[in-house]
């Protein structure tokens, strides 16, 4: 379960704190998703990074499963990301010098030891469509396959949690849908908590939930 509890987020300026999110207050049990919009500057994003545990809240609490990851030390909470977490950016933030099931395998590489995850990282690849493609690096592959590897390595360590950024931007309106189509699909079967943060009314159309950060709140549409 993921809780947000009256969270707010400020930052310093000359002028005096800037408040960019304000008593925002979410909670959503393992296999929903939502999509959250609203215009650049609204907080999109601060909120992302206080999902995904990258930045704190300056006041409320966030909870994953019970545990509130600003509370741990710095060697814990990477450990917390790593194992809970997964993000799909905007840019598929792919390593160039990397095949594709080498690029998936990464998280895994600060892991804890297991023979399964290249077992499970071919799975992933084959679930995403690219079952032939596993020994091609980046620069082989297009931008929808690019983003498609993006989400095999974003649920290799089966998170609780995936965050996405943007997740079909840079991506041609066929990738995009098919991209899209892939997210939903992979999240049911999968059943984590999926948050997608995107100005596409296609993508956030494909989710039963949505809400909208208006004046520093989220809204429910």
């Amino acid at each position: 379960m993921l809780e947000l509890t009256d969270v707010g987020k400020e930052y310093p300026t000359p002028r005096g704190p800037l408040a960019v999110l304000s008593g925002v207050s979410l909670t959503l049990n393992r296999g929903e998703a939502v999509a959250i919009m609203g215009p650049s500057g609204s907080g999109k994003s601060s909120l992302l990074y206080i999902l995904g545990a990258l930045e704190p809240p300056t006041s409320g609490a966030v909870k994953l499963n019970g545990q509130n990851p600003f509370e741990m030390n710095e060697r814990q909470l990477a450990a917390f990301r790593n194992k809970e977490i997964g993000f799909i950016f905007q840019d598929h933030c792919l390593l160039p010098q990397c095949s594709a099931l080498e690029n998936v395998l990464v998280p895994t590489l600060v892991a804890d030891s297991g023979s399964h995850y290249a077992e499970r990282a071919r799975s992933l690849l084959n679930q995403v469509g690219l079952k032939d493609r596993a020994e091609h690096r980046p620069a082989e592959l297009s931008g929808g396959e690019k983003q498609r590897v993006a989400i095999a390595r974003a649920l290799i360590r089966e998170p609780a949690l995936v965050l996405c950024d943007e997740p079909t931007g840079n991506l041609d309106r066929a990738s995009a849908e098919s991209v899209a189509g892939l997210l939903v699909d992979l999240h049911r079967g999968q059943r984590t908590i999926l948050v997608v943060v995107t100005h596409s009314l296609e993508l956030a159309g494909k989710f039963p939930v949505r809400f909208e950060l208006s004046d520093r709140q989220l809204v429910r549409r």
